[in-house]
């Protein structure tokens, strides 16, 4: 038998708050994924900065123990973090404008300069070519 299949999977933000909260919504198949622990599955720092910035203004009250400690909250689940470059500021800057938030276009971004799988119910990431799990 074979070395099982490896995946590398970037979470939206969504789906990371998701599967912190247990949250049902989230698909068996993304939830596999994330159980799987031959997968390296990597959290954005667009995902922290929108966590935040959501919750600073009120929109994401639920959320107030992931936004006072994101770091812990991806190192509590083993996953990796994963930075913002220029190049992938610049590449999400290019990306024709079919997603107009800044966050989504920075995870396409990264998604499509790292060959990662986006673990999001967001549809419109199909259009930039990228693989959805969903």
């Amino acid at each position: 038998m074979g070395r099982p299949l490896t995946v590398q999977v970037l979470l939206d933000t969504h789906a990371f708050l998701w599967w912190l909260g247990g949250n049902l919504r989230l698909s068996g198949a993304a939830r596999r994924a994330i159980e799987d622990n031959t997968n390296t599955i990597f959290v954005s720092a667009a995902s922290a900065w929108e966590i935040t910035t959501k919750h600073r203004i009120g929109r994401l009250a639920q959320a107030e123990a992931v936004a006072r400690d994101v770091t812990g909250s991806i190192a509590g689940q083993g996953f990796e973090e994963l930075a913002i470059t220029v190049d992938d500021a610049a590449r999400a800057g290019r990306l024709p404008g079919l997603h107009r938030d800044p966050f989504d276009r920075v995870l396409i971004a990264q998604a499509l300069a790292r060959g990662l799988a986006i673990v999001s119910v967001d549809r419109t990431f199909d259009g930039y070519g990228v693989h959805r799990l969903w």
